[in-house]
């Protein structure tokens, strides 16, 4: 019996070293994390940005094809599908007229900015593609909306249109079909700004429509400015849309940015980047579900109640209620796009988790870069993420290209903002027709 029960306490171990092997370093349900790092220096290994050379495309996965479905874009960051299939692109970037931050740290960031291809001025407005040619391409391409305030997050609640500001939200109303937001706008809540080291505002509504959700980034790496100015930051925020009344909904989020209900339990999900300098291996960016009240241990402990000692004075309180985030996506890959597949066209990504993983700047060698996809069972991750268009670095280094926000559209394709190579991405399956004779069912 003794022997018995031996062998099977090795099998078992042996099996579940096996699962823990499936899992690279930084990514999973239970990522090892190392000793921090300590150093005068950060860390920096740009990639710098590079135009995609003629004829060339991200690569696609085994069984799926990749096009552009529209190219020449301006900082195209994030989208959103609208039920009659029209496609909505927010060209945006960080505020124009912020206050800016002083200091080596802030030029050193400037540079990196501007070589990596994120420093461009924000065109401050939405555009709207439609249809399909006969090579896959959007069939037009207009001005749904200008002379915003870095605008990011967008989402539809019956006849209104929510746009996400870098300092508000704004409500519009919107009538099926056209083709520019011809009403006026209504600022509905203020946003934390000011000189918005986070300035992407998403927003998202709940499954019944009345509530939206709000993400708001931290004004700093590891509230090294002080806590006085990360007042209502680092949050997801609610907003209850028939009393107009706001709260913060979960913090200690370092910077949230994509989110998404997960279709099986209906809870909110979303991806935050984690914090810099103290190692390539930390910390891991994560998705993980949101619960109301939650505290996710930012600035003072990360990834649960690791304590960042960098951080004075410590609330050892708050790090004891510090959240386990659900699932690490390697460090700094930020992560930012977010996005649940319910639809029938690529059945092996249905009800799993399509994350759009924009690449570090500040590790060797680079992460992220990438879409991947990590499955889910009963409303879980279920699995290692897997590579679905990998491509965007070259060889010595240049980024072609860099992945940020992804939807599904009306046939069940994914698209991909890739604000770097100016283009929005198409992924369907292999040998799919460009158009509209591909269906599916979505959400």
């Amino acid at each position: 019996m003794n022997a018995r029960i031996l062998t099977a306490a090795l099998l078992g171990a042996l099996s579940l070293n096996a699962v823990a092997q499936q899992y690279a370093p930084g990514f999973g349900p239970n990522p090892k994390l190392p000793a921090p790092e300590k150093s005068l220096i950060p860390t920096m290994n740009i990639a710098p940005a590079e135009p995609w050379p003629q004829g060339t495309r991200p690569t696609p996965a085994a069984g799926l094809a990749v096009t552009a479905y529209a190219s020449g874009l301006d900082h195209p960051r994030w989208l959103y599908v609208l039920p009659n299939g029209d496609v909505l692109v927010a060209e945006s970037n960080k505020p124009k007229n912020a206050p800016k931050e002083n200091g080596i740290r802030a030029k050193v960031q400037g540079l990196v900015q501007k070589e990596a291809g994120a420093g461009v001025e924000s065109p401050n407005r939405i555009v709207l593609l439609r249809g399909f040619k006969p090579n896959g391409t959007a069939e037009s391409k207009t001005v749904f909306a200008q002379n915003l305030n870095s605008p990011f997050g967008m989402t539809l609640v019956g006849s209104n249109l929510y746009i996400a500001n870098a300092d508000a939200l704004w409500r519009y109303p919107y009538k099926n079909g056209e083709t520019t937001l011809s009403g006026t706008g209504t600022k509905v809540m203020d946003l934390p700004a000011g000189l918005n080291h986070h300035w992407t505002k998403n927003v998202v509504a709940s499954p019944d429509g009345k509530k939206l959700f709000v993400t708001v980034g931290s004004n700093s790496n590891v509230a090294d400015k002080g806590m006085e100015i990360e007042q209502g930051r680092a949050a997801i925020w609610e907003y209850d849309i028939a009393s107009g009344k706001s709260r913060i909904y979960a913090s200690g989020l370092r910077n949230p940015n994509g989110m998404d209900f997960q279709p099986q339990t209906k809870v909110l999900w979303t991806a935050v980047n984690e914090r810099d300098e103290i190692g390539n291996e930390l910390v891991p960016d994560y998705m993980t579900s949101v619960k109301d009240g939650g505290f996710y241990g930012w600035p003072y402990s990360y990834y649960g109640q690791h304590v960042d000692d960098r951080v004075k004075p410590q609330r050892p309180e708050l790090v004891a209620k510090a959240i386990v985030p659900d699932y690490a996506l390697g460090a700094h890959t930020a992560s930012l796009g977010l996005a649940f597949y319910t639809a029938d066209l690529l059945p092996q990504f249905k009800n799993g988790a399509l994350i759009g993983q924009h690449g570090s700047w500040n590790r060797k060698p680079h992460s992220g870069y990438k879409l991947i996809f990590v499955p889910f069972a009963n409303g879980k991750p279920s699995g290692p993420p897997q590579d679905v268009l990998t491509g965007f670095l070259s060889k010595d280094g240049k980024a072609y290209g860099r992945p940020v926000g992804v939807v599904t559209d009306k046939t069940g394709a994914i698209l991909l903002a890739d604000d770097v190579g100016n283009v929005v991405w198409r992924i369907t399956p292999a040998g799919a027709t460009a158009g509209t004779n591909t269906t599916a069912n979505t959400k």
